[in-house]
C-alpha cells in the first residue's frame, strides 16, 4: 500500500500522528545527507510492524512531502 508522508525533521521528540488520510512523521535528524529519510523509513517500518527493508521510498527524496510503499 502507498502512504503519504509530510516530515517534519530536527523534531525535539520524535513520533508518527495519522491524520485524515496521511502521516504526519516527526524526527529528530536533520535533513542532510539522507539521515531524515533514513529515519522516517525506520519509523514508518516500525509504526506498521514490518521490517525496514520492506519499505520503499517512492516519491519525495529531497522534499518533506513523501510517498512511502508499505506491504500489506
Amino acid at each position: 500500500m502507498k502512504i503519504r508522508v509530510d516530515v517534519k525533521p530536527n523534531a525535539k521528540v520524535a513520533r508518527i500522528e495519522p491524520v485524515e488520510d496521511h502521516l504526519v512523521v516527526r524526527v529528530k535528524e536533520p535533513p542532510k545527507e539522507g539521515k531524515a529519510n533514513h529515519a522516517v523509513i525506520k519509523a514508518v517500518a516500525e509504526y506498521y510492524g514490518v521490517p525496514p527493508s520492506d519499505v520503499r521510498l517512492v516519491s519525495g527524496l529531497s522534499g518533506r512531502h513523501k510517498v512511502l510503499e508499505v506491504p500489506d
